[in-house]
């Protein structure tokens, strides 16, 4: 494989870790900054959202600029976010850090993905991208585990810092193996946002959002949850969420197998289903260790095992317009988590019981079904049309 492809995958991981990271430290934030804990969730909020918006307008403003200069740019740009919030005195500055980091994020991301099918020949293009993903995966795996045993040794703020000093890594390595990529014409942006007409393709990315959001309402505070309802320590949360990680990673594997099994539409159905009841049944296995940790795996699983065949249903629905929906998918994704943070906020404030988060968390998810099930039954209808818009987009 490529060498420059590992540099990107190794710049992914760097970058995935700022936004991932923040769930497990959020109590270690909020006893510093002297903040409540679903206060301090917004940081993991407001990082989704810029996140979601910022990815497909920054791709669109730069895509005619030389891709290796704006990606070390956009480096740059995180590193700095960074240190400014290791040195934060207060939520405010750290809150602007993160919209900060989460907008470049979303540009190294994307320019990861685009500039790795550049360098390799077409029949490796496929494995190049899956080491990207890979990155973003491992950011999972390792980030959150790490980063409670860090911040409870070292303080929360040492890990941005080194987040940081694996940014700048990255980018010596960028600046030194990475050859110029010229920049070229893209389709408008609102002819992108055209492509979102059909009702059957809007709720497609609609049961996205709302499947990321309900698993969010609990996830995103999946550390108090743990600390509250188990009684579990620092150590011992830190094996909870490396257990959640590669079980999540496996239920990738598990989607797309399911997909190519049974199909997408039977499979993106049989998955919200299966995730919303296993997302209400959850804080009832608290009382027994030895039951709470299979049923979390599952959760676990579960939560990314959508992707595979959401994705192959999209690229089924329009292949032409595939690409862009991979896009608008994933800010749908980055919505979701958004959203479900704030949701799960709302419901801490509203009560100390934190199994309410899985609760109202699964009735979120019942929207995704009701999304997915009124995305299935709907004809492609604005295809063609899209198809000529585009197209003349493109002889502009």
């Amino acid at each position: 494989m490529n060498l420059k492809v590992f540099i990107l995958a190794l710049a992914t991981i760097a970058v995935g870790l700022v936004e991932l990271i923040v769930g497990g430290i959020l109590p270690n934030i909020a006893t510093d900054l002297g903040i409540s804990v679903s206060t301090a969730g917004q940081l993991i909020t407001i990082f989704a959202l810029v996140y979601a918006i910022a990815g497909p307008v920054l791709l669109v403003l730069t895509s005619k600029f030389e891709r290796k200069k704006v990606y070390m740019i956009s480096l740059i740009i995180f590193i700095l976010g960074n240190i400014v919030t290791y040195f934060s005195p207060n939520f405010t500055m750290i809150m602007i850090a993160r919209v900060v980091t989460a907008a470049s994020t979303a540009l190294i991301v994307v320019l990861s993905l685009t500039i790795v099918a550049k360098i390799v020949e077409p029949a490796y293009q496929a494995r190049a991208l899956g080491f990207i993903y890979m990155g973003i995966s491992s950011s999972l795996v390792l980030g959150v585990p790490v980063g409670i045993l860090v911040a409870n040794a070292f303080g929360w703020r040492v890990l941005f810092l080194g987040i940081a000093l694996l940014a700048i890594g990255s980018l010596i390595l960028i600046s030194i193996f990475l050859e110029p990529i010229p920049g070229t014409d893209s389709i408008p942006l609102s002819t992108q946002i055209k492509a979102l007409a059909s009702p059957k393709i809007i709720t497609a990315h609609l049961a996205t959002m709302f499947f990321l959001a309900g698993h969010y309402t609990l996830y995103a505070y999946f550390t108090p949850f743990l600390e509250n309802n188990l009684g579990m320590s620092a150590n011992w949360i830190s094996i909870c969420y490396f257990v959640f990680g590669i079980a999540a990673i496996g239920g990738g594997a598990f989607g797309g197998a399911l997909s190519d099994r049974i199909g997408s539409r039977k499979s993106i159905i049989s998955v919200i289903v299966a995730f919303t009841i296993v997302l209400a049944l959850l804080p009832f296995t608290t009382f027994s260790l030895l039951l709470f940790i299979p049923v979390m795996m599952i959760w676990g699983g579960l939560s990314w095992s959508l992707a595979p065949p959401q994705q192959s249903y999209l690229i089924q629905t329009d292949p032409v317009t595939s690409d862009i929906q991979q896009s608008f998918n994933n800010s749908a994704l980055q919505i979701g988590i958004s959203l479900g943070s704030g949701i799960g906020g709302i419901v801490l404030n509203q009560t100390v019981k934190l199994e309410y988060t899985a609760w109202i968390g699964s009735i979120v998810v019942v929207l995704a079904l009701a999304s997915a099930i009124y995305s299935l039954s709907q004809p492609v209808t604005k295809a063609k049309r899209i198809r000529k818009t585009m197209a003349q987009s493109s002889e502009i």
